[in-house]
């Protein structure tokens, strides 16, 4: 996992939204599409070390990164389509996404083999060939002394590799593929990769493990920073594991300040509406599963997890509580006190940008973008956190709530107003984190395994800390989020929020 590490595929995809950041907030409509058509200009130039064909190729691949960061989706390959062709649609102030939300760019993706083993310069020719006596299909012969894999015949069980004393026999493996625990992609009819859209669940997790920078999701920055240089009321929803996520020194005062700085008229915390959750599904475990009226409870924060269990298990979907994810009851909560603003929803995940664009809440958050993204509208502003600091921090949610960001943190909760509310009450709990994971434990549930049990899944390893659209290594956002939740003057929601009706 790349993750945390400062690549030049980060520093490219920054670049884009920070660029489109500036344009939207800076631009007129007279110098829009000139401005738009700069940036693969000012991204990647010609006097850059080692100049070369290859900058003619970044710049493709930029110009493709801009449409997807606007919103747009990528241009056909079989005609000439403008790079600013459909600005109509995305230059305003609300657009939702469009799926397919994750899109592969042609010309960035390197057709990885999708599965092959390779002998590598590390064989010694050693004169035992064990990797040939394992071989269940004669596909290894010798060649100048060295090892040589037959592709045609090799069915890539891997006894070789796992023989070879001298490890020279790897395994190539496209990373996203490797990546995606749903099956989704594969290849087109020139080897690249390709996603199936019927299969995907936009965890986001082969973006981020694509070491090309070939899988990008569209955005909705551009917008966003159109509304917030409009005016009118705006209000950021952010999601707790966002510590950590803008710097080592960087306290929630600071957000909150530079947020405020940014446009927005005021900041709640998503783990209030983490904390709402919690105690209904508490209840819910209790009266249903308990009671034996359900066979288990799988929870439902994790968009992801949700879409994983409604499109490949539909026979226990209705498993899934039916409880307002996180996001959206701190965005009903919110539009209850403020009925005309619009809501953004920051946090670490791609794929709650499809989730808000879901008919259901469409009315409730209007924007989605991610701590990645926001960082870009920062640099836009030329906004230093450490220079901002709000009179008063976050006091909208508890440990319990906040502890929603870690892989465990959403049973864990969820147990806590079990023991609260229902002392001798005990929870079966079961957690599983990545789709391939999940899935598994999917099957498990289904074939009667799980009776009894509270079951949190969770789409990225690592819970929402370790989403597509964090800024930090995944160990550093754990230890930063385990800080910020002890230190959480409440760690178990109060009973009043029972009363708070978000239907």
């Amino acid at each position: 996992m790349m993750r945390g590490l400062e690549t030049p595929v980060r520093q490219r995809r920054r670049g884009v939204f920070t660029e489109v950041s500036k344009v939207a907030f800076e631009s007129t409509p007279e110098s829009l599409l000139k401005d738009i058509e700069a940036i693969p200009y000012k991204l990647v130039t010609e006097d850059m070390e080692n100049y070369s064909s290859a900058q003619y190729r970044l710049r493709a691949i930029v110009r493709e990164e801009l449409r997807l960061a606007m919103g747009m989706s990528l241009r056909p390959e079989d005609k000439a389509v403008h790079l600013t062709e459909g600005i109509e649609e995305s230059n305003i102030s609300e657009k939702y996404y469009e799926p397919p939300l994750m899109q592969v760019i042609p010309s960035a993706c390197a057709s990885c083999h999708e599965n092959q083993y390779e002998v590598s310069n590390m064989c010694k020719g050693c004169t035992a060939h064990p990797c040939q006596e394992v071989c269940p299909k004669d596909a290894i012969s010798f060649v100048d002394g060295k090892s040589v894999i037959d592709q045609e015949k090799c069915i890539k069980c891997g006894r070789c590799k796992s023989i070879c004393p001298y490890d020279a026999i790897a395994k190539k493996e496209r990373p996203c593929r490797k990546a995606c625990g749903v099956g989704a992609i594969g290849s087109d009819k020139y080897g690249r990769a390709q996603i199936n859209p019927d299969k995907c669940v936009s965890c986001g997790m082969c973006m981020v493990s694509c070491p090309f920078g070939a899988i990008s999701d569209k955005s909705q920055i551009f917008q966003l920073a159109r509304s917030l240089k409009e005016g009118g009321e705006i209000i950021a929803e952010i999601a707790p594991a966002f510590v950590g996520q803008f710097g080592d020194n960087i306290t929630p005062r600071n957000i909150k300040a530079a947020l405020q700085e940014l446009g927005f008229a005021e900041v709640y915390e998503v783990a209030l509406g983490a904390d709402i959750g919690a105690i209904s599904e508490a209840h819910h475990y209790v009266n249903k599963v308990v009671t034996g009226e359900l066979p288990f409870l799988l929870t439902s924060c994790c968009p992801s997890w949700s879409m994983l269990a409604k499109l490949y298990f539909p026979d226990i979907a209705d498993q899934v509580s039916q409880e307002l994810t996180p996001m959206v009851a701190t965005a009903r909560t919110i539009k209850q006190e403020h009925p005309n603003a619009k809501v953004v929803f920051i946090g670490p995940c791609a794929a709650k940008k499809l989730e808000a664009s879901r008919r259901t809440v469409r009315s409730d958050v209007d924007f989605v973008v991610t701590y990645e993204e926001l960082q870009a509208m920062f640099d836009a502003k030329e906004i230093d956190l450490t220079k901002y600091a709000a009179e008063s921090s976050f006091h909208d949610a508890t440990g319990a709530g906040r502890g929603y960001a870690c892989a465990g943190g959403v049973a864990d909760a969820i147990e806590k107003c079990v023991n609260e509310y229902y002392p001798g009450i005990d929870v079966n709990i079961e957690h599983a984190e990545g789709l391939a994971e999940c899935k598994k434990m999917l099957i498990m549930a289904k074939a009667g395994k799980m009776n009894g049990c509270l079951i949190e899944g969770m789409g990225c390893p690592g819970g929402c800390i370790a989403g597509a659209g964090t800024n930090i290594p995944v160990a550093k956002a754990k230890k930063a989020l385990a800080n910020y939740v002890k230190s959480s003057t409440e760690q178990i929601p109060p009973r009043e929020l029972e009363e708070i009706e978000l239907k």
